[in-house]
């Protein structure tokens, strides 16, 4: 059996999603037991030229809403960047799974050979369908997904890969 282009695609973000979502719940009930400002968490970074934990958050989000929306034809949605709490960042994440909710099979699949045109980092990218989504926008979400994760772990957050995974 062939996997489709929404199967690697819209499950697959909505499921790493709801995963990150238990990573940031961990964290934040962390923060108040250790009574550390969440803030501290919410602006920690891995390294001085590094983003921060909100903007990895960020930036996982938006690739999760915008693959599957290029793949599709549609319009990506636009987050206006300004989450400042667990909550808004929360908030944010379930906007992304609530907009993955509308994407079927029918709206992904076909669109391996689809030429994808993007800016990242000041230039200008062509890709097929099946490039973009498997050599672009998932190792981009995966790498900002597990950077998240890895500076509540630098930062004492008791995370383990079960909860990374999503399977607590």
């Amino acid at each position: 059996m062939a996997i489709s282009m929404y199967d690697v695609s819209v499950p697959v973000f909505a499921s790493r999603l709801k995963a990150l979502s238990g990573v940031l719940g961990e964290a934040e009930r962390n923060a108040t037991e250790r009574k550390i400002d969440p803030n501290t968490f919410l602006t920690a970074r891995l390294a001085p030229d590094m983003f921060t934990l909100t903007r990895q958050v960020q930036i996982a989000t938006d690739h999760a809403k915008g693959a599957p929306s290029r793949l599709a034809g549609r319009e990506i949605p636009k987050y206006e960047d300004d989450e400042q709490s667990f909550a808004d960042l929360q908030a944010r994440i379930a906007k992304a799974s609530d907009h993955l909710s509308g994407f079927s099979a029918a709206d992904i699949d076909g669109s391996e050979d689809k030429v994808i045109a993007l800016k990242a980092g000041g230039r200008e990218l062509s890709m097929s369908g099946s490039q973009y989504l498997l050599n672009f926008a998932m190792p981009n979400f995966y790498f900002h997904m597990t950077t998240a994760y890895d500076i509540l772990r630098h930062n004492g957050v008791p995370l383990g890969k079960v909860v990374f995974l999503g399977a607590r």
